[in-house]
């Protein structure tokens, strides 16, 4: 609840305080840009009406007052008067402390090793999670948070795993088809076809944007190993920034470089750190693929040598079955990674037996936008 408020700076910013004692401010120029009138935003959808040269240069707060749970601000030269929630307000609050450490992941991002994760993978069924908002609803928190999750029940069927990305979003067609086969052949065009374990990875780094969700589906699985294995990129990174904070500094500093020409008439080329971090230091995104890594040109001669050795020792963890989560798909059975965090491998698997599994791509804008939209109706429902 709001207890005062305060204009200081001519006009230019005011000082909130909080019956818990806590302060915030906030600058006119900023709480006229994001009014929440109808004037300056679509009742319909929440987008803005106006640009920023729609609002004076010399935008000032001419008066302010607290009305039961909002803030009334008046701004001059407008003359024009808004009101703004006190929940909003504490929501959307920029006036904190913003020192973070680089490596830092945003919230509701939960970390893992095979010591939390290996007994408790989030799962659910696909009949339920199609007939439940509420089963879906977790199974998709669960990819968000986790960046993986196992769905049971679906037909051992091929083109089935569109089932799944039709459940929040749409499939990302690329060169490899709608879906592709992930299974042994003759003469591969793909080390993925063949019977060979694969070292944990992400899927297409010579991508620009990559494909940020990866969806694997079992139709039939008889053959003795070929165990799927996944690896939070994320917790692997902040083990390597505390052992060895140079190395997670030249990992994320400079690019590497990723390329793919296996097919006639497709190049594909992408020049991205092994470990991206945003602007403010936030860890992002984790590119790690071994087959795809082409020479490595931007690292200075100067430190390529320690930027290796950073790269030998990323290696070296993500390897480390400490860091690992394996479980064997059967037909019916798949399970999605975020593919800009979780490493995704396959053991290695005999010759006898049969394994065919197929493979799609979609995007995380979907699943999150879904997953939100489950959320707000839940929270309309309990109000």
């Amino acid at each position: 609840m709001l207890t005062q408020a305060l204009i200081g700076d001519e006009g230019r910013t005011i000082d909130l305080g909080w019956k818990d004692g806590a302060r915030t401010r906030f600058h006119a120029m900023w709480l006229r840009d994001n009014a929440l009138d109808d004037k300056t935003r679509s009742a319909g959808n929440g987008q803005r009406l106006i640009t920023i040269l729609d609002i004076p240069a010399q935008t000032r707060i001419g008066a302010a007052a607290i009305k039961g749970d909002a803030l009334e601000v008046s701004f001059e030269p407008e003359g024009k008067t808004v009101r703004f929630p006190a929940a909003w307000l504490s929501a959307n609050a920029y006036d904190r402390d913003a020192a973070r450490q680089p490596g830092w992941t945003g919230e509701g991002t939960v970390r893992w090793t095979r010591a939390s994760m290996q007994n408790s993978v989030p799962r659910a069924g696909y009949v339920a999670a199609s007939r439940d908002r509420a089963v879906l609803r977790q199974w998709l928190s669960a990819v968000k948070t986790y960046g993986f999750a196992v769905m049971d029940d679906l037909p051992a069927e091929s083109g089935a795993l569109c089932k799944v990305s039709d459940l929040f979003g749409y499939i990302r067609e690329t060169n490899y088809g709608r879906w592709f086969e992930v299974r042994a052949e003759v003469n591969p065009t793909n080390l993925a076809y063949t019977n060979l374990g694969l070292q944990a990875h992400t899927d297409n780094p010579y991508r620009d944007p990559v494909p940020t969700l990866q969806i694997l589906s079992c139709i039939e699985n008889t053959v003795e190993g070929g165990e799927s294995s996944v690896v939070d990129g994320f917790a692997v990174a902040a083990a390597l920034q505390a052992e060895n904070h140079e190395g997670f500094r030249l990992l994320s500093s400079y690019p590497a470089r990723f390329e793919y020409a296996g097919s006639s008439g497709v190049r594909l080329q992408a020049k991205r750190p092994m470990i991206e971090l945003g602007p403010d230091g936030e860890l992002i995104a984790i590119r790690f693929n071994n087959r795809s890594l082409a020479p490595t040109v931007d690292v200075p001669f100067a430190e390529m040598e320690a930027y290796y050795a950073a790269y030998r020792r990323f290696a070296e963890l993500i390897e480390d079955p400490s860091f690992e989560v394996t479980f064997k798909l059967e037909a019916g059975q798949a399970f999605i990674v975020d593919n800009t965090r979780v490493m995704h491998a396959r053991k290695q698997f005999s010759g006898a037996g049969k394994r065919w599994l197929q493979g799609c791509y979609a995007d995380k804008d979907g699943l999150l936008s879904t997953l939100s939209a489950i959320e707000h109706e839940f929270k309309e429902a309990a109000e």
